[in-house]
This record gives C-alpha cells, sequence and structure tokens, in this order.
C-alpha cells in the first residue's frame, strides 16, 4: 500500500504543476460546471415535488415518497459505490452521471407531453438522480485535489461551498419562476440543460489523475469496503467528525422537518415570508464559505473550526423563540449563523479528508462518511415530525435545536482540542509509524 501511495502522490505532483492550482483554468470550469449544476440541483428539489402535486394531484405522503427516494440511494450503495470509486478514472465517471441525470429528467416533459406520465416514473427518476448523485459527489470529493494542490485545497472548497449556499439560496426561486412561466414540467428541461454544462465543462478539463491499482493487485470489492469502514472507524480525527456529522443532520433535519409547520401556524406568518426566513441560513452559509479559509489561516484549522462551532451552534437557540413582529429577527440570526457555522466546518473538513486520506482510500472514505451522516437525515425528519405531532411544534423546535447547540463537543472530545491546525498525509504516516 505503501509503494501505490506513494506512485498516486507523485502522479498527482505532477499533474498539479501542469494544472496550475485553483486559479487555473481546470478549476475555473469545474467552478463553473459545479455551481450551473447545483442552480439545477436546488430546482429540482422544488420542481420534483410541485409537478407531483400540481399536475399528479399526489398528497403528502406520496411527496414524502419522493423525496426519501433521493436520499435512498446513498443507504443502498454508498459503500460500495466509494471502494468502486478507487478503482475508476473520476472525471469520465462524473461526465456519465451528468448525462444520465439529464435524461431521466428529460423523461419527464417527454412523458407528460405524451400525456402518459405517472408518479411511479417520478420515483423512478429520483432513484436514478439520487444514484447520479451518490457516484457524482463520491468521485467530485476525490477529483478536488487531482485539480487542486495542497495549498490552495483549503481556498478552492471555500469557493466551491460559496457557489453551493449560493445555488440553494436561488434555485428555490429560480425553479418557482419558471414553474410560473412555463410550468412546472418544463421547468425540468432547463434542469437537464445544467447537468449538459456540467458535463461539458468536465469534458474540457485537461488534467492527469494518478493511476489506481493494477487489476491484480485489487482485493474484493467487499474487502475494499471493510478498509474504508475500518480506516474511518479506527482514525482518530475521522471518527468523532463523522459521529458528529451523523448527529448534526440528525437534529438539523428534525428541526427542519417542523419549521415551515412552526411558522406557518404557530408564529402566524405568510409563505412568502417563511420563504424569506429560510435563505437565512443559506446565506450565512455563504458567508461561511468566504470566511472559512480566513479561520483556518488567523486561528488554525482545528482551533477555528472548534471556535466557530462553539460560538455560533448555541444560536440555534433562538429558533424556537421567534414570535411575530420583531421577534421575526430571532429566526433570521439563528439561522444564519448556524448555516455559516456548518458551512465552515463542510468546508475545513472536506479539505482535511482530501489531504489527511491516502489517495487510494480517499473515494471510500468520503462515501463512508456520507452514508453514515446522510443515514440520520430520514431518521432526524421523522422524528421531528413524530414530536411535532406528539408535544407540539414549538416544544419540539426546542427539542431538536437543543441537540443541535451542544453537538461541537463530538468534535472537542476528539484530538484536535490540542492542536492548532489538523494533520496532513506525512503527519498521518509519521503518527502511526
Amino acid at each position: 500500500m505503501g509503494s501505490e501511495s506513494g506512485r498516486g502522490a507523485s502522479s498527482r505532483r505532477k499533474g498539479i504543476a501542469r494544472n496550475g492550482g485553483h486559479r487555473g483554468a481546470p478549476f475555473r470550469l469545474l467552478w463553473v460546471g459545479e455551481t450551473v449544476s447545483g442552480l439545477g440541483n436546488s430546482a429540482t428539489v422544488v420542481a420534483l415535488p410541485l409537478i407531483a402535486v400540481v399536475v399528479l394531484d399526489a398528497g403528502s405522503t406520496a411527496v414524502g415518497l419522493l423525496t426519501a427516494a433521493v436520499w435512498l440511494p446513498w443507504l443502498l450503495v454508498g459503500l460500495p459505490v466509494g471502494a468502486w470509486v478507487d478503482r475508476v478514472r473520476k472525471r469520465p465517471l462524473m461526465i456519465v452521471c451528468d448525462l444520465v441525470a439529464a435524461a431521466a429528467l428529460v423523461s419527464i416533459p417527454v412523458a407528460a407531453w405524451l400525456d402518459a406520465l405517472t408518479f411511479a416514473q417520478l420515483v423512478v427518476v429520483a432513484l436514478v438522480c439520487g444514484t447520479a448523485a451518490v457516484c457524482f459527489n463520491t468521485a467530485y470529493h476525490a477529483f478536488v485535489p487531482v485539480v487542486l494542490d495542497g495549498r490552495d485545497l483549503l481556498e478552492g472548497n471555500a469557493r466551491l461551498q460559496g457557489s453551493e449556499a449560493a445555488t440553494q439560496v436561488a434555485g428555490p426561486g429560480v425553479a418557482g419562476l419558471l414553474a410560473q412561466a412555463f410550468g412546472a414540467v418544463s421547468a425540468l428541461v432547463a434542469d437537464a440543460v445544467t447537468f449538459l454544462v456540467s458535463a461539458c465543462c468536465l469534458q474540457r478539463i485537461g488534467v492527469v489523475e494518478p493511476d489506481g491499482p493494477a487489476h491484480a493487485e485489487r482485493p474484493s470489492l467487499r474487502g475494499e469496503m471493510r478498509e474504508g469502514l475500518r480506516f474511518v472507524g479506527r482514525d482518530p480525527y475521522l471518527r468523532p467528525m463523522v459521529v458528529w456529522g451523523a448527529v448534526i443532520n440528525m437534529a438539523l433535519m428534525g428541526y427542519q422537518a417542523v419549521q415551515v409547520v412552526f411558522l406557518v401556524r404557530t408564529v402566524g406568518l405568510s409563505p412568502g415570508m417563511v420563504g424569506l426566513l429560510l435563505t437565512g441560513g443559506s446565506a450565512g452559509g455563504i458567508v461561511g464559505a468566504l470566511v472559512a479559509a480566513r479561520v483556518g489561516r488567523r486561528f488554525g484549522t482545528a482551533r477555528g473550526l472548534l471556535l466557530v462551532q462553539a460560538t455560533t451552534s448555541p444560536f440555534v437557540l433562538l429558533l424556537p423563540m421567534t414570535t411575530a413582529g420583531p421577534g421575526l429577527l430571532l429566526f433570521a440570526l439563528g439561522a444564519f449563523l448556524v448555516g455559516a457555522g456548518v458551512t465552515v466546518a463542510n468546508v475545513v473538513l472536506g479539505s482535511f479528508r482530501q489531504t489527511y486520506c491516502p489517495p487510494n482510500l480517499l473515494g471510500r472514505v468520503v462515501s463512508t462518511a456520507m452514508v453514515i451522516n446522510h443515514s440520520t437525515i430520514p431518521l432526524g425528519s421523522l422524528l421531528g415530525g413524530l414530536l411535532g405531532d406528539a408535544v407540539g411544534h414549538r416544544p419540539a423546535m426546542w427539542i431538536m435545536t437543543g441537540v443541535v447547540a451542544p453537538s461541537w463537543l463530538v468534535l472537542a472530545l476528539g484530538p484536535m482540542r490540542r492542536e492548532r491546525d489538523l494533520p496532513h498525509a506525512q503527519e498521518r504516516d509519521g503518527a502511526r509509524r
């Protein structure tokens, strides 16, 4: 394993020299392509439920099933995809995923124009797009270090996270405008185009990817999955990060499952005002992405991460205190600061994985973390909804935000509390020797 890692690192350094860091054309193409694709993804989250409700007259249970279908592939194929991604070249796989997602989305307006659209087709499209997203996102996280060198990873990931947060703000609005102007079904054509733009950008990225292990040297797919799980489970840094991600995802989705009902029925807001308030978290994400690299340089990646989480997470407790009138500022401020803190964590932890994990294990590490983190999303949504019905919407908000506020302590229990910066690959190898 050591010699293979060495060859991969050497190949990657040579590729980096040609690529020229985050200011070069390869990163600009990746950035533009993923920003456009992210805008389309955010629009799809709104467009598919709109089609189910407006065109097919689906109920809330059906819409919930449609939402679950998007996340289900992470639980079904996340781990084997991580092992598989480590065996193949990432850029061609990402291009195929974009094309598959575009074709799946286009099938919906085609079926609608032929008067043959069914709810079952929407579910199949959601599953296909979800599976494509699993493959794409796993390959994407492993591909970023090929385009960026170590010095640019933090800043490059901050830009990518900033674009993602911006598209989450703009995407639902774009979907609404397109649906209003052309109909919910026709809006998916524009979404499909974004995936084609992403594929074209990826096609133009001329980078040299490091060679994977020879076919004869590969263990079984199941063995590679176990290797990824062991690496994450035994590593003193990755283990608390994954646990923290699972806990905070469950709690975030728990209060987000009831926040709309809370704002409409308990606080008494109009749908337009609810939408405006909910953009606060995404706006905070943009700010978090802008300051993440500066926080890492000023305080250190480990110390800065803990400082940001300790100072932003408690503000989530402002959300259940929200009342009509001036009290709406409590929700706006809490959502903004929590969104900023989570995005800073995403930037720092994503960059850490890319510089810390062996290149031949990175896909499996990413997929293992994402499978564990995503597995708590439906659990949190279900728990939040059940609590809302059982004890009321405001108490449910208090319970779930009460889990978010101290969640940063999971990170503090790990070794990063004693260090200024998170380690790199060389420090990992030196510590293990």
